[in-house]
């Protein structure tokens, strides 16, 4: 008996042990309590979990069993402090498992949510809780907040209710168990996403197949080959790689096979997401309904600052009015264009626009990626567009190697204010690999509060798929690669700049359809010449990018503008035919989505093809009835940088307007307040459909 209680407590001491010794758990000693990328394995996540949310649950208990009466700091500010642990956790852990997954940590993400949904619902639908958070809330006029605090007191007393907080025990059950479905149904979502492209590889080992591939394709092409083992040349369905090869094979059969591959990823086979699609619809339009709407987009939309789906439906149609049959228009010039250079008498297919219309654009413009990569080194990016921010907004990025990452490709940067004040830890991470999902994109792995007086800074992540070095040549960008570089710069910039209060109001947590803004408004210098001189310089030469080169470069701007912009308006009507509903569709996923667009198409569909089952925008992520967002935002970033152009594009008193009333504040005030405040007036559609010259 005495061994078996030694036993047990020997067992006991080293659970604690390893509990203190849990990376996640404990205050990390870097510099900034940087997380501990070296020392944190997929052991450490579940523990960590667990120990988050059991801490968070007894921080809710405290504010519950609080016998003082309801106040805003005994309540509402220390519900917004709750839960630091499983923050920090979370923080962490989902970010990797987009960026370097695999399969243990997508098992633990299937064990885990499950507990994290039922952590959520511990606080949103805790009676006691929302009695006290309403106790407050009746009383905001009398409390004499500042207008932060207002705002957070609001946004928390509405989130109760948006999130099933005046449902009856019955119903609240029941919506637990809807968001857990829903969870787990968007892990499953974005596993079969990843799945099916990684699935696929085009390996051609003759290089007569190769006809029309410029040499930096061929030098990718046998690099992924021989990173997969294989002989030859291999191409996959990874951005870098597919694009590319759509876009200059001369082989149309080749083009057809690893098109159609594309745009069927996830339908049917082991990957399938065309019932998933559905089941995750069904979800929400339960959810919605349950919290008494008729649809989920009326849910999604009411607290966005377009405002109501009918201002969302009118948006769109003041966009695809003109765009439509201008985009019409670019697409039979092409084909005439085409059919005087041998395509024959077919109509073009998806499998030939990308191929024709590089042609095109190199007739017509004489430009194209082969010309233009050699002057955008990625090593000169990365310089440029972080002096870009310094050169507006006067912060600085010191490379810092003694900070650990979390993978060997990843660099983080030490990024400071004019003054030398620490500002954030920058990580970026642009190479493609099967354990990353494909796309660009900004996350945080904390993001800026100020808890109990101590500002804790952000730890902020950019994440791409650039084209990688090869044995021949560095990283060598193209020019839409380098806008994306800018483009989720300008998010990164959203969570650096931040200086709110309160977590929950700061940085990017904004507005879905005001998110974009700070994104798409930096995609504009990518245009100025004054700026591509300063660091656009032949890898191999030294030569500056010359000027008639960038003067092609801008006249091309809006080569095929109303074609990409159907095409997002394309997507953002399958996104609100799917949420703007109050059953499911009675067809399948690919024919409903198929019915969705007639009318919209400017190219014929191939049969089978389908985005909504690789759509992770609107599926497994936040933009759910919410990817008209990305022109509502080009919209604002239109008229926003139209201030720019009249002040002048480097105008310090414009860019300090810019931080000061827009990438500092996050949600702390009102968006549309915010925006009046740096342009002085609402935004207007015309501006975007002025600058893409749609209209005149």
């Amino acid at each position: 008996m005495k061994k078996l209680s030694l036993l047990a407590g020997v067992v006991l001491l080293l659970l604690s042990s390893c509990k203190m010794e849990n990376p996640l758990l404990v205050e990390s000693p870097l510099p900034y309590g940087a997380p501990q990328f070296d020392k944190i394995k997929n052991e450490h996540y579940l523990p960590a979990f667990e120990q988050g949310i059991k801490e968070g649950k007894a921080e809710i208990d405290a504010i519950v069993s609080n016998p003082e009466a309801p106040t805003f700091a005994n309540t509402i500010e220390a519900l917004e402090y709750s839960g630091e642990t499983l923050d920090r956790v979370a923080g962490i852990f989902y970010n990797i498992l987009e960026a370097d997954t695999d399969e243990q940590k997508q098992a633990i993400a299937e064990q885990v949510a499950p507990m994290m949904t039922e952590y959520e619902m511990y606080i949103s639908l805790n009676d006691s809780l929302f009695s006290r958070v309403k106790e407050v809330y009746a009383h905001k006029d009398e409390l004499g907040l500042e207008s932060d605090q207002m705002r957070l007191l609001e946004k928390t007393y509405k989130g109760f209710v948006r999130g099933g907080a005046n449902l009856s025990p019955e119903d609240k059950a029941q919506f637990g168990k809807l968001q857990e479905r829903l969870s787990l149904l968007q892990l499953q979502f974005g596993k079969n996403a990843l799945g099916a492209t990684n699935a696929y590889k085009l390996n051609i080992t003759d290089e007569a197949d190769l006809e029309g591939l410029p040499q930096f394709v061929r030098d990718m092409g046998a690099a992924t080959a021989a990173e997969n083992g294989q002989e030859g040349w291999t191409f996959d369905l990874t951005y870098p790689s597919y694009s590319p090869f759509m876009q200059y094979s001369s082989r149309r059969d080749l083009r057809k096979q690893l098109y159609m591959q594309s745009v069927t990823k996830a339908v049917g086979g082991e990957f399938d997401n065309t019932d998933i699609c559905r089941q995750i619809v069904d979800a929400r339009i339960r959810i919605a309904n349950m919290l008494g709407y008729e649809t989920f987009a009326d849910y999604a939309v009411e607290d966005r600052m377009i405002g109501s789906v009918a201002h969302v439906r009118s948006f769109m149609k003041e966009l695809l009015d003109p765009s439509l049959p201008a985009a019409h228009r670019e697409i039979a010039d092409i084909l005439a264009y085409a059919r005087e250079n041998g395509f024959g008498e077919d109509e073009l297919q998806g499998w030939d626009l990308a191929y024709w219309s590089e042609r095109y654009k190199d007739a017509f413009y004489s430009l194209n990626d082969s010309i233009l990569k050699p002057y955008f080194k990625l090593e000169n990016c990365i310089e440029a567009v972080l002096g870009l921010a310094t050169r507006l907004y006067g912060i600085s990025f010191e490379e810092r190697t003694d900070i650990p990452v979390y993978h060997k490709d990843v660099k983080v940067f030490d990024v400071k204010d004019a003054d030398g004040r620490h500002l954030a830890l920058y990580y970026v991470d642009f190479f493609p690999r099967a354990s990353k999902r494909s796309g660009a994109w900004m996350t945080e792995f904390r993001g800026q509060s100020i808890r109990n007086g101590v500002e804790n800074r952000p730890f902020v992540s950019i994440v791409t798929n650039f084209s990688k070095p090869t044995e021949n040549a560095p990283s060598l960008l193209t020019h839409y690669e380098l806008t994306t570089f800018l483009h989720e710069f300008g998010h990164s910039l959203h969570g650096m700049l931040a200086e709110g209060r309160y977590g929950s109001l700061a940085g990017t947590n904004v507005d879905h359809d005001f998110v974009e803004l700070p994104s798409q408004i930096m995609e504009n210098w990518g245009y100025e010449k004054e700026y591509l001189k300063s660091f656009a310089r032949h890898y191999e030469t030294g030569e500056v990018i010359p000027d008639e080169l960038i003067d092609r470069i801008v006249a091309s701007k809006n080569y095929m503008v109303a074609y990409g912009q159907v095409r997002q308006l394309q997507f953002g009507t399958i996104d609100m035919a799917w949420y703007n509903r109050t059953s499911l569709p009675e067809e399948g996923t690919v024919d409903f989505e198929k019915s969705v667009l007639a009318g919209m198409l400017t190219i014929p569909s191939a049969p089978g093809a389908c985005s909504s089952t690789t759509f992770g925008h609107i599926f497994s992520n936040g933009y759910c009835a919410g990817y008209y967002s990305y022109k509502w935002a080009e919209v604002l970033a239109a008229d926003a940088y139209s201030l720019f152009e009249e002040k002048g594009v480097f105008n310090t008193e414009v860019s300090g307007s810019f931080r000061a009333n827009i990438l500092s504040k996050g949600s702390s005030e009102d968006e549309a307040t915010l925006y009046r405040r740096f342009r002085g007036h609402d935004p207007e559609t015309r501006a975007l459909l002025e600058k893409q010259e749609i209209i005149k």
